[in-house]
């Protein structure tokens, strides 16, 4: 059974910094394409970053990139995004996502979703 936990969200300020973590069971994520996606009060879900298993290509929103960094650790079984440089307008739940046949920043692209975590930027 795949399994998809976030954790690490939170409330920070504006210019601060916070590191989601993602720890994946029951899915190969060494042969996989993961990614993070958020999505904000009554906005539709956008993709944020996606790494591809090999050769560990990044992909980036443009609101992300330079600010966002996605990353895995095989050993762990873990996806992680360092967001710095926070902004209020980055407050949203945030999503891991799994199984996409490429690094991919569109939602229907991915089979395997977690529950989400809850990021709030105050001013």
């Amino acid at each position: 059974q795949v399994q998809l936990v976030e954790s690490g969200g939170g409330l920070v300020q504006a210019g601060g910094s916070l590191r989601l973590s993602c720890a994946f069971s029951g899915f190969p994520l060494e042969s996989e394409n993961v990614a993070w996606f958020r999505q904000a009060p009554g906005k539709e879900r956008e993709g944020v970053a996606c790494i591809s298993y090999w050769p560990g290509l990044e992909k980036y929103a443009d609101f992300a990139r330079g600010r966002f960094a996605i990353s895995k650790d095989l050993s762990n079984k873990t996806v992680y995004l360092q967001m710095n440089e926070l902004k209020p307008e980055d407050t949203a739940v945030y999503y891991c996502a799994g199984g996409a046949l490429q690094c991919d920043l569109r939602q229907h692209a991915y089979q395997y979703w977690g529950q989400g975590t809850q990021v709030t930027v105050s001013s």
